[in-house]
């Protein structure tokens, strides 16, 4: 069963999306944060294994929240989903070095929102072409970098997890990579996974922002 935590400060918009995540047999919402405060403190207690993380809350806010969580080492399997309304460059930014998994719209479809929590329970992010290019041109061209991430690793990694890695950081979906190197799924989330392992990721939007900090890609 997969549990998750709902931080936003509209009382209608969690009870919509509790009664959505509730109806599935392998989700379950296990709280409800009206502040970003409260989802820190929810978080701690229930160890959710996806947040769903609005931004724009009183007390704490979404980026701020998301920092603590993902910095809280017994919240290690907990993952943040962070709610917009538009991906704005500070956003993603910001969203992405506290430590989140990937976005989600607010006008996101039923299906999509859960899809998006399963997707980031199994390890792969949620970066929307928009969202890859904010973190290329603003997020890792900042005069800081990426903080703490490790550097200096990628002689670590084989040549096949090294080309999987440049084509996750160009934004494809594991069954996309599959396609384009005619393996299985599997094989390409194994890849990844080791990858991750040996770089040092929490998850696959830091393999991203690592595979771009050491110049595995680069930007056009």
């Amino acid at each position: 069963m997969i549990r998750v935590l709902l931080a936003d400060d509209q009382a209608l918009l969690r009870s919509t999306f509790s009664m959505l995540i509730d109806s599935e047999d392998d989700l379950t919402v296990v709280a409800e944060a009206a502040n970003g405060a409260e989802a820190v403190d929810l978080a701690q207690r229930h160890r959710p294994d996806v947040v769903l993380m609005d931004i724009r809350m009183p007390v704490l806010d979404g980026l701020a929240a998301t920092r603590q969580i993902c910095s809280d080492p017994g919240l290690a399997g907990t993952r943040v989903l962070i709610l917009t309304t538009f991906e704005s460059d500070e956003h993603v930014a910001h969203a992405l070095r506290a430590g989140a998994s990937g976005f989600l719209g607010k006008d996101v479809s039923p299906a999509g929102l859960l899809d998006g929590i399963r997707t980031v329970v199994g390890g792969e992010a949620l970066l929307s072409p928009a969202a890859t290019r904010v973190l290329v041109n603003r997020f890792l061209a900042s005069p800081d970098g990426i903080g703490d991430l490790p550097r200096g690793l990628l002689p670590s990694l084989t040549d096949r997890e090294r080309e999987i890695t440049g084509l996750a950081a160009h934004g494809l979906s594991n069954q996309q990579i599959a396609e384009r190197l005619v393996v299985s799924p599997l094989t390409v989330r194994t890849h990844v996974q080791r990858a991750m392992t040996k770089l040092g990721a929490r998850d696959r939007a830091q393999l991203v922002v690592i595979a771009y900090q050491e110049g595995l890609v680069r930007t056009a």
